[in-house]
């Protein structure tokens, strides 16, 4: 019976941390970007709270609803098609840090 628990817990444990791709089970939900920004402001009431580029080939954007919490992360490549990286709940937006120059 130990022996059982300890391989699942290591079975488990290196698909965790294996990276999306290595995993024939992961599917990214992707569509055309227009198709998906409707379906983020049409199902869930997300709007755009800022975004920028990763690299050359992709551009992340943070969609989130202020009323229910729910927030997505993007990843759109060149070619239009935008795959959602994360999902959650309880989003909350940050105040902005700024400096006073008294440490300068």
């Amino acid at each position: 019976m130990y022996k059982r628990i300890v391989s699942a817990a290591l079975v488990f444990g290196a698909a965790a941390l294996a990276p999306p791709h290595a995993s024939a089970q992961t599917q990214a939900f992707c569509l055309d970007r227009d198709q998906m920004v409707a379906q983020l402001q049409l199902r869930f009431g997300e709007t755009l709270h800022g975004g920028g580029l990763q690299g050359p080939s992709r551009l992340l954007e943070l969609w989130a609803s202020k009323e229910t919490g729910s927030f997505t992360l993007l990843g759109t490549r060149p070619d239009g098609i935008s795959c959602v990286l994360a999902t959650g709940t309880d989003w909350h937006s940050a105040l902005p840090v700024t400096t006073t120059g008294e440490d300068s």
